[in-house]
C-alpha cells in the first residue's frame, strides 16, 4: 500500500511533507471562513447574500491567483512559487481577523484568495514532477487528502474557540490562527529542492500557449471539470455549518459533530480515490465520484430525512465530494507538458474556480425564496452533471510519462 512512498528517496519524501502540510494549513485558512459565517451574521447582521459574496470574492480572486502562480512556477520555479503562495494567503487570513465591517474583511479576504489559489497550483505540479508515472495518482492524491486534516483543523479551532472564548472574540482568533503556515516556508526553503523535470526542461514558451490550438480543446475540457467539482464542493462546504445551524437547529457541538462525520468521510474519499485513480483510471473514478456526489447531496439536502440519518449520510456526503478532487493533479500534471505545466494547471483549475466562486453567492440569493437546502441541492447537483460530462470527454492519461514540449514534438 505504501510502496510508492518507500520509493521516494530523501528528497522526494522532504517534498511529500512539505506539500501534505502546506495544503493541510491552506485548507485550515479557508474553512475558517465557513465557521466565522453565522457568527458574523449574528454580530454584524450580515445577509446570506452578503455571506456568499464573501466567500465568492475569496474563490475569484483565488482564480486569478493560482494562474498567475502556475506562470510564475513556469518562469521562477515550483519550490519558490509556493514559497511565495503560502506566505501571501497566511499574511491576509491573519489580518482578517482585525477586521470591523463586512467591506473590510472583503477587501482582505480577497486579497486573501490570490495566494490561496496559487499554493494548490504550485505544489500540484510540483509534487506530480517528483513521483513516479505508476504511483502518481496515489502520491498526488494523497497529498489531496491534506485538505480534510486541515479542515478538521479548523473545526476544531472553530469548536474550542466558541466554547472557550465570548463570540465578539472567537471569530477573530481564529483568523489569528490563520498566520501559522507561513512558518512552514523556512522548511520549504531549506529541504525542498526544484524537480528534475522541471530544471531540465528548456523552452520558454509563450504565457498564452496554453490557448494555442494545439492545446485549446484540452484547456476548455479541463476548465469544464474543474468547474463542475468545484462548483458542487463549495455550494455543500460554504453553507452547511450555516445550514445545520439555521435550517437543522444545531447546536455548536451538535454541528461539530455532524461535520466530524463529513470530515472523517472526506479524508477516506481522498485516500480511496488516490488509489482508484491509479488502478482504475482517471476517468472512471471521476464519473464514480460524480454520481456518488450528486446523487448522496440530493438526499442530504432535498428530502426530509431526521438528524440520525442526516448523521449517517455525511459520510458518504463527504467521501465522494472530496475524494473527486484526487484525480485533478495527477490529469493536470499529465495534460501539460513541462514547460506550459503550471500554467495550464494553475488555469483550468483556477478557471473552473473563479465560475464555481458565484455558487456560494447564487446559493446565497437562492436561498430567499427556495430554502438554504433546497438550494444547495440544485446548484450542487447541476456542477456535478458538468463533471460526467468533461470526464466522458477528456482523454485517459493514467500512467503516462511526463514530456517536455520539444520531446513532444520528436514522437
Amino acid at each position: 500500500m505504501f510502496e510508492w512512498y518507500r520509493g521516494l528517496n530523501r528528497d522526494g519524501r522532504r517534498t511529500f511533507w512539505a506539500c501534505f502540510g502546506g495544503y493541510a494549513l491552506d485548507a485550515m485558512d479557508v474553512q475558517i471562513y465557513s465557521f466565522v459565517v453565522p457568527v458574523l451574521i449574528g454580530l454584524w447582521g450580515m445577509t446570506n447574500t452578503q455571506a456568499g459574496l464573501l466567500a465568492t470574492v475569496t474563490l475569484i480572486l483565488s482564480a486569478f491567483g493560482g494562474w498567475i502562480a502556475g506562470l510564475l512556477a513556469d518562469r521562477i520555479g515550483r519550490v519558490r512559487t509556493l514559497q511565495i503562495t503560502i506566505a501571501w494567503f497566511a499574511v491576509f487570513t491573519f489580518l482578517s481577523g482585525f477586521t470591523s465591517s463586512f467591506d473590510q474583511l472583503l477587501v482582505t479576504r480577497g486579497l486573501q484568495g490570490l495566494g490561496f489559489g496559487g499554493e494548490w497550483a504550485a505544489g500540484s505540479v510540483l509534487m506530480g514532477e517528483v513521483i513516479a508515472a505508476r504511483h502518481r495518482g496515489k502520491a498526488v492524491g494523497v497529498v489531496q487528502s491534506s485538505w480534510s486534516v486541515g479542515w478538521a483543523a479548523a473545526a476544531l479551532a472553530a469548536t474550542a474557540s466558541s466554547l472557550l472564548l465570548p463570540k465578539e472574540y472567537a471569530w477573530r482568533v481564529l483568523f489569528f490562527l490563520g498566520l501559522l503556515p507561513a512558518f512552514t516556508i523556512f522548511v520549504i526553503r531549506r529541504v525542498v529542492p526544484e524537480p528534475i523535470v522541471y530544471t531540465k526542461a528548456k523552452a520558454h514558451p509563450s504565457l498564452l500557449a496554453i490557448f494555442s490550438p494545439r492545446f485549446l480543446s484540452i484547456t476548455a475540457r479541463g476548465c469544464l471539470l474543474a468547474l463542475g467539482a468545484q462548483g458542487g464542493y463549495y455550494a455543500i462546504t460554504t453553507w452547511l455549518p450555516t445550514f445545520l445551524r439555521t435550517e437543522r437547529h444545531l447546536s455548536v457541538l451538535g454541528t461539530g459533530s455532524y461535520l466530524g462525520v463529513i470530515i472523517a468521510g472526506s479524508f477516506c474519499g481522498y485516500i480511496t480515490s488516490a488509489y482508484l485513480n491509479d488502478a482504475f483510471g482517471r476517468r472512471n473514478t471521476f464519473l464514480t465520484f460524480a454520481i456518488g456526489s450528486m446523487a448522496v447531496v440530493l438526499g442530504y439536502t432535498q428530502f426530509p430525512i431526521s438528524d440520525s440519518s442526516m448523521l449517517v449520510l455525511g459520510f458518504p456526503l463527504g467521501f465522494f465530494a472530496s475524494g473527486i478532487f484526487s484525480g485533478m493533479g495527477p490529469l493536470f500534471t499529465e495534460l501539460f507538458p513541462t514547460e506550459l505545466r503550471g500554467s495550464g494547471q494553475g488555469f483550468c483549475y483556477n478557471f473552473g474556480r473563479g465560475l464555481a466562486a458565484l455558487f456560494p453567492t447564487l446559493v446565497g440569493a437562492a436561498s430567499a425564496k427556495l430554502g438554504l437546502g433546497v438550494a444547495v441541492g440544485i446548484f450542487a447537483g447541476g456542477a456535478y452533471a458538468l463533471v460526467i460530462i468533461a470526464a466522458l470527454t477528456l482523454p485517459e492519461t493514467s500512467g503516462q510519462a511526463l514530456l517536455s514540449l520539444d520531446e513532444e514534438s520528436k514522437l
